[in-house]
Order: structure tokens, then sequence, then C-alpha cells
């Protein structure tokens, strides 16, 4: 074990004896501090220290033909401070080596997790494969950051997305970096999701389709590609239901005969019916159906349920002429609808399957439209009655 001054000069120069596998050569200056030097000629940095449980460690700091004497000296200087105060580089670098890509926690922790717990998985999963995996996949955890996210969020908005939709990153991530810090995955100790500005959509918002409006829908629905959005759109404002719900939906929780469609899984957690009215029994029956498939409007190509309408949908709202038009909005006209024919806001909650009525009561002014309209026509004819009767009698 010899102890030496080491120098460039000595790095330079320093063999190992022809006797022994190897040479160790301690540095005087910094305590642990070492040069191995092998029979081949190859040289190498390392420290050797004990950790918190008086365990001999050694750190290897790199190759001398790789990495200059100064280098490595400052290195070395690092790592004795960190282990003069408690630190252990070894392990940290053990550590270092177990944080997961993005990609790789994805498919290995964050999948299996939303399969358990999440019920809607093909939009999540859509969104992942287009705006996660390709710019972010390859980036272990902890080099993710705010600023990053930052930027990927404004990105997303300046490329025409929604307001929503951009912010699906910075939340995404950050339900990622929960759910990897519960788990105690290495690379996750903070959060670089916390530091992103949402941006503020105006979700309260309801777009309601008129009767011109839905009829001119129809009529470019039946020139469309996709040959199950018709029956999908037309379904949406019968049934006043998610979309989601009815694309994932399977012949066995529809009761014909009862006029009954049961829901195992809504938004809230439990399961509701939704009554079927005759005209929607009648597009019901008249569904394509193929031998095997369990589901109610498939994917025909696949016989599997759609994962994203987006591009057949807009390409239709655009024809239409109503690119603001939302597939979402189509729940909202079912409820204008409902609230416009008289029914009750209780009656509507119950329909569209609300847990709170005051989710509800966003619909209430149409209700107050309602009212208003039908107090005018009692007025006009109270009116009527006083202007006859003013009449001069002959």
């Amino acid at each position: 074990m010899p102890v030496v001054q080491l120098c460039a000069q000595f790095v330079k120069e320093a063999v190992c004896p022809p006797d022994k596998g190897k040479v160790d050569y301690y540095d005087r200056a910094i305590k642990g501090f070492i040069l191995e030097a092998r029979p081949s000629g190859g040289k190498t940095f390392h420290l050797r220290y004990r950790d918190a449980h008086g365990k001999l460690r050694q750190h290897k700091i790199g190759d001398a033909v790789a990495i200059s004497f100064d280098k490595a000296r400052q290195k070395a200087l690092r790592l004795r401070s960190e282990v003069v105060l408690g630190g252990d580089p070894l392990e940290e670098r053990k550590a270092l080596r177990q944080v997961p890509t993005v990609a790789e926690f994805i498919r290995d922790t964050y999948i299996p997790h939303i399969h358990l717990h999440r019920r809607n998985l093909q939009s999540t999963l859509s969104f992942i494969n287009c705006h996660i995996l390709p710019r972010f996949g390859a980036k272990h955890l902890d080099e993710i950051t705010t600023s990053l996210l930052t930027q990927a969020h404004l990105d997303l908005r300046a490329k025409g997305y929604a307001l929503a939709s951009a912010n699906k990153i910075p939340i995404l991530f950050k339900i990622m970096f929960n759910l990897a810090k519960k788990k105690n995955i290495q690379g996750a100790q903070s959060n670089p999701a916390n530091g992103v500005v949402l941006f503020n959509p105006d979700n309260a918002k309801e777009r309601y389709l008129s009767a011109a409006e839905t009829q001119r829908l129809y009529e470019v629905l039946g020139r469309s590609e996709n040959t199950q959005l018709k029956h999908i759109v037309t379904l949406l404002l019968m049934f006043g239901c998610r979309k989601r719900e009815l694309l994932d939906a399977e012949w066995s929780h529809f009761d014909l005969e009862r006029r009954n469609w049961r829901i195992p899984m809504s938004k809230n957690g439990k399961a509701r019916n939704i009554p079927i009215s005759a005209k929607a029994l009648e597009i019901l029956n008249s569904l394509p159906r193929w031998k095997g498939c369990p589901y109610v409007v498939p994917n025909p190509a696949t016989k599997k349920p759609f994962g994203n309408l987006y591009y057949p949908w807009d390409k239709i709202r655009k024809e239409a002429g109503m690119p603001d038009l939302r597939m979402h909005d189509l729940r909202h006209t079912f409820a204008s609808n409902l609230v416009n024919s008289g029914q009750s806001i209780y009656v509507v909650s119950k329909l569209l399957g609300h847990s709170q009525i005051k989710t509800t009561a966003r619909y209430s002014h149409l209700a107050d439209e309602t009212l208003l309209s039908a107090v005018d026509a009692a007025a006009k004819v109270v009116d009527a009655n006083w202007k006859s009767s003013a009449q001069p009698q002959g």
C-alpha cells in the first residue's frame, strides 16, 4: 500500500510491479484517493472510504486515460466531502442507475396502475403515445424539469390544441411523479409538474346544437368515411351519455326488451341505468353486428372500441360549419333539449348521471328561459284579451 504524492506526472509514469496483479497508490493529500495500476498498463482513479456502518467501500472515479488528474482530484475532493457529511457516493451512484426512463416508468408502473384504477384508458394511452413518449420517453425521471414541461405545455397550445388538452401534459406528469414517489421509485423525490402554471380553460361554457345545426350535422355525417360515426353521434344525442360510456358499451349491458341500458361503471364510480327511448331502440336494433364482437359501436376494422375519434369528428364538424363543436357538446344538447321540453333539473340530473344536483345546475338558466317564454306567451294572451275588451262597442 504505497503512499505517494499523486500528481499528473506520477500518474503518467506509474506502473504495476511485474510480480503483482495490481497496485494501489494512495494519495498523501486526500484520504482514500487512489490510483490503481495494472500489469496491462491500465490505470483507474478510485476513492476508498468507510460508509456510515463502517463498511469499506470503493467508488470508481474514472479511467486515467479518459479523465485528467486535475479532474479526478476535484471529483475526489467532492466525494470525500460527501463522505464526511454522512453521504455514501457508491449508494448514490447505484440509486442513479436505478432511475427509470419515462418510457420504462410508464410501461412498468403507470400503465399497470391505471389498468387497476382507471375506467377510461384509451384516451390516456393515446395521449401518452402521441405527446409524451416521443418527446420524453428516453429521458430519465430525474432529467424531467419544470422548464421542459412548461415548454411542452406551451408548444401543444401553439399547435392549436385546446387549453384543456395542453394542460394534460403537466397534469399527467404530476400524477405520474406522485405515483412514482408513493412507490419509492428513484428520481421522483420532487415533482417538476408542480411549477407549471396551467391554462385556465372555460369549461363551464356550454355549446348547444340548434335544430337546424342538428339537421346539418346529420347530413354531413351521412357522407363520413367512418360508417360508425353517424350511429355514435345519434346515440350520444339521444342518451346524453359520456362518449367513453358509449364507445365501451357492450350488448350484454342492454336489456332491449325492458328498454334499459345499465352502465356498469360511470364517472362517479357507480353503476347507473339509462332508459331507452323508442327512437333510440329503433337505432340500436338497426346497428350492424359482428360475430364474436360484444361491443355496440366498435371499430369495424378491429372489432374493438374506438380509441380516439378526433380526426373523423374534426373533419365532420368543420364540413358542417361548426369547428367549435365538441363531441361533449352533444351531451349538453341532450340536457338542453330536456330542459326546454319542460323537464325538471332533477330529471335532467338523473338522466345525465350526475352525483350532485349542483353539477346539473349549470343548465338552470335554460329552465329560466323556458319559464320566461311561458310567461311571455301567457302575457300575450292576456294582452290580446285586454285589447279586445277595450274595443268600442258598435
